[in-house]
C-alpha cells in the first residue's frame, strides 16, 4: 500500500521522541538492565528469552572490538541476574564484512564465555551476501563448542533446503543441530528468494519437516497463525517430544498468539532486543516491512 511506504520513508526524519513511542513496544530499552528486567518478567510467566544487543553492519574494526567487550559484559550481568535465557548476535556487528578472521576471533570469545556458564549463543543470519560466511563461521564454532552455538535459517531463501541437507554432517543425536527457522526479513532478489506469502509459508513447513525428520532441534520462529497450526500438525505427525523443539517470537509481537502457544504446553522463547541503536533498528525494520506503518499510526496517535 502506497500510504504504508510513505510512512516508512518519512519515519527516519521524524523526532526520535515520537518514534520511541512506537519502538518501545518492540524494544526492551536502551540499557542491559532494561533487557534483564523484561527477561525476568517473561521468565516469571513461564517463558525463556534470547537477549540481543542492537547493531549491525559496522564500518570500523574498533567498533567490532567494542561490541565484543560489550557482549562479554552482557553475559556477566545476565548470568549474575539468573535470567533463564541465552544470547543472539549478528556477525556484521563484529566486522564480518571487514575482516572475517577477526570477526571469528571476537565471536569465538563470546561463545567461549557463554560456554563457561553452560549457555548458548545464536548466530543470526543476515542478508544474502553474509550467508556463506556465516555458515562457515557456524561450522567452525560448532566443531569446538558443539552444545553452545546455533544458527538462524531463513525459509524464503531458495538455498535453505540445500543448506539444511549440506550441514547434516554436523548433526548427531547426542548433540543435535539447533536452528532458529524464520521466514526472513531482508529484501532479496526473486532470483534467490521466494517472494509470495504462500510460497514462503510452504517452504517454511518443508524446512521444518526436514528438521523433524532428521532430529534437528528447531526454534520455530513465527507470528503467523497458519504456520503455528502447521507446526502443530508436524509435531503430532512425527510425535516430537516437547523438549526437542521450541517456538520463538519477537518481544511485543502477537501476544495473544504467544500466550495460546504457552497455554498449549509448548516452550516459548522471546527475542529481547535492546540498545542505544534502537532508532536505526526501528527505521530499518519498517523499511523492510512497510505493513508495520499502521502500527506506528496507532502507537503515535492512539496510544501516544
Amino acid at each position: 500500500m502506497w500510504f504504508n511506504r510513505i510512512i516508512a520513508a518519512v519515519l527516519p526524519f521524524m523526532p526520535k521522541g515520537l518514534v520511541w513511542i512506537f519502538s518501545k513496544r518492540y524494544i526492551a530499552g536502551k540499557k542491559i538492565q532494561d533487557a534483564i528486567d523484561v527477561a525476568k518478567d517473561y521468565n516469571s510467566n513461564g517463558m525463556v528469552v534470547t537477549i540481543d544487543l542492537l547493531g549491525e553492519f559496522i564500518t570500523k574494526l574498533s567498533e567490532a572490538e567494542e561490541n565484543k567487550n560489550t557482549y562479554l559484559d552482557i553475559i556477566e550481568k545476565v548470568e549474575a541476574s539468573e535470567v533463564e535465557g541465552n544470547y543472539s548476535l549478528k556477525p556484521t556487528m563484529f566486522g564480518l564484512l571487514l575482516d572475517k578472521d577477526k570477526c571469528y576471533t571476537f565471536i569465538r570469545e563470546i561463545v567461549a564465555k557463554a560456554a563457561s556458564y553452560n549457555n548458548f549463543v545464536r548466530i543470526d543470519m543476515e542478508d544474502s551476501q553474509c550467508v556463506d560466511l556465516e555458515i562457515e563461521m557456524f561450522r567452525k564454532l560448532k566443531a569446538e563448542f558443539p552444545k553452545n552455538v546455533g544458527l538462524v535459517l531463513q525459509a524464503y531463501l531458495k538455498r535453505t533446503s540445500k543448506d539444511i541437507e549440506d550441514m547434516l554432517d554436523l548433526h548427531n543425536e547426542e548433540v543435535p543441530l539447533n536452528y532458529r527457522l524464520c521466514k526472513g526479513i531482508y529484501v532479496e532478489s526473486e532470483k534467490i528468494a521466494y517472494k509470495k506469502y504462500e510460497e514462503i509459508n510452504k517452504q517454511f513447513l518443508i524446512n521444518l519437516e526436514t528438521m523433524f525428520k532428521n532430529g534437528i532441534y528447531p526454534g520455530i520462529a513465527t507470528h503467523d497463525t497458519p504456520l503455528v497450526e502447521g507446526a502443530y500438525k508436524l509435531i503430532e505427525k512425527y510425535k516430537v517430544p516437547k523438549d526437542k523443539y521450541e517456538f520463538q517470537m519477537l518481544f511485543g509481537v502477537t501476544p495473544a498468539l504467544r500466550q495460546s502457544i504457552v497455554d498449549n504446553g509448548h516452550k516459548m522463547r522471546i527475542y529481547v532486543p535492546y540498545g542505544e541503536k534502537w532508532f536505526a533498528y526501528s527505521t530499518r525494520r519498517l523499511k523492510e516491512n512497510p505493513k508495520m506503518a499502521m502500527e506506528i499510526i496507532k502507537a503515535l496517535f492512539v496510544r501516544g
